[in-house]
C-alpha cells in the first residue's frame, strides 16, 4: 500500500488557497498530519476520501489516480470526518450495522460479528443498545472511531479524531490506531494536537498555510530542537520578563517563584538548563524559528 500526493493545489472559489504545491509519500503504518487550525489539514483529508476533488495535482493509490477511480479508493476506506454525524435514533449496534452495509458487508452474520467486535474495541458493547443520541460526547466520538474501521480498512483516515475524548479515551484510542497499524494499513492522523502523534506516527508532516513545512520522523523534528529547550526558575517579578522575552511552552508555579519551560537559541540573564525536548517543543520551537522568520 502506498499513497503519492503530487503537486496538489486547492483553491476556493473565493479565491482562498488552502493547499499549495503539496508533495507527501505515505507508507504502510501510522502517519501524522500536524498544523494549527486553518493549516490546510481537512482540505487535504476530503481531497484524499475523494469528497472534493484538487484544483490542480493529483493523488495515487497504489499507483492509480484518486480523482478518477474513486469506487476503488472507498472500497479500502475508513474515514473519520471532524465533523462526524450519526442517526440519533438508531440504537448504536444498528447504526453500526447500518455503517457496515453501507461499507459492502452483504452477510447479516458477518456484520453481526463485526459490529459485536468493534464495539468491544472501542469500549461501547455495553451500551449497544442506547440510542446513538444518548451517548456522551465521548462515546459518540468512539462509535465514529468504530463506524471508520467496521470495514477493515486498508487505508483509515482520521480527522481530529480525540476532539472531545478524556486523557483515558484518547490513550485507548491511539493504542487501538497502534494495533491497526501493525496490519499493513495506512493510517493518516490529522490532528492540531501533538500528543495525538508522540509515540505513534513513525513519520509525519507538517503543514503551514497549505504548504508542507516539514517531512520526516517525529525523531527529525526533535533533533532539530535540540539544544533549544531551556527549563529555568524564576521570581514572579522575573515571570513576567520571561514572558515577554521568550516563547513559553509551560509554567509551574513553585513555592518560591516559577519553573518555566522555554524555546529559544539561547537564554541570556537567567539560570538556565537545557533539557531534552518533547515533540511539542520541538514543534513550538519549528513554528517560532523556522515558519515565522
Amino acid at each position: 500500500m502506498n499513497i503519492s500526493i503530487q503537486e496538489l493545489n486547492k483553491i476556493y472559489s473565493g479565491g482562498n488557497q488552502a493547499l499549495k504545491d503539496v508533495n507527501l509519500e505515505i507508507r504502510e503504518g501510522m502517519f501524522g498530519l500536524l498544523g494549527p487550525n486553518g493549516a490546510g489539514k481537512s482540505s487535504l483529508m476530503r481531497i484524499l476520501v475523494t469528497l472534493m476533488k484538487p484544483s490542480s495535482g493529483q493523488i495515487l493509490v497504489n499507483g492509480k489516480n484518486a480523482a478518477s477511480n474513486r469506487g476503488y479508493v472507498r472500497a479500502m476506506l475508513g474515514y473519520l470526518p471532524q465533523d462526524f454525524s450519526f442517526f440519533s435514533n438508531l440504537k448504536t449496534y444498528e447504526f453500526l450495522d447500518y455503517a457496515a452495509r453501507l461499507a459492502g458487508m452483504k452477510s447479516r452474520r458477518e456484520r453481526s460479528r463485526a459490529v459485536d467486535h468493534m464495539l468491544e474495541e472501542v469500549g461501547l458493547f455495553d451500551v449497544r443498545s442506547r440510542k446513538a443520541g444518548k451517548l456522551s460526547g465521548g462515546m459518540k466520538r468512539r462509535l465514529g472511531i468504530a463506524q471508520a474501521l467496521i470495514n477493515d480498512p486498508k487505508i483509515v483516515i482520521v480527522d481530529e479524531p480525540t476532539t472531545g475524548l478524556d486523557p483515558e479515551e484518547r490513550i485507548r484510542f491511539r493504542n487501538l490506531l497502534a494495533r491497526i497499524s501493525s496490519q499493513d494499513v495506512i493510517i493518516i492522523l490529522s490532528t492540531h494536537i501533538v500528543a495525538d502523534i508522540s509515540g505513534t506516527c513513525e513519520h509525519m508532516a507538517l503543514l503551514n498555510r497549505g504548504q508542507v513545512a516539514f517531512t520526516g520522523a517525529p525523531e527529525e523534528l526533535l533533533r532539530q530542537a535540540q539544544g533549544h529547550v531551556w527549563s529555568i526558575y524564576v521570581s514572579e517579578k522575573e515571570y513576567v520578563e520571561v514572558n515577554q522575552k521568550y516563547q513559553v511552552v509551560a509554567s509551574v508555579m513553585m513555592k518560591d517563584g516559577w519553573k518555566v519551560t522555554v524555546v529559544g537559541d539561547e537564554v541570556k540573564g537567567y539560570d538556565a538548563e537545557a533539557i531534552t525536548p518533547n515533540l511539542e517543543h520541538a514543534y513550538v520551537y519549528f513554528v517560532e524559528h523556522t515558519l515565522k522568520q
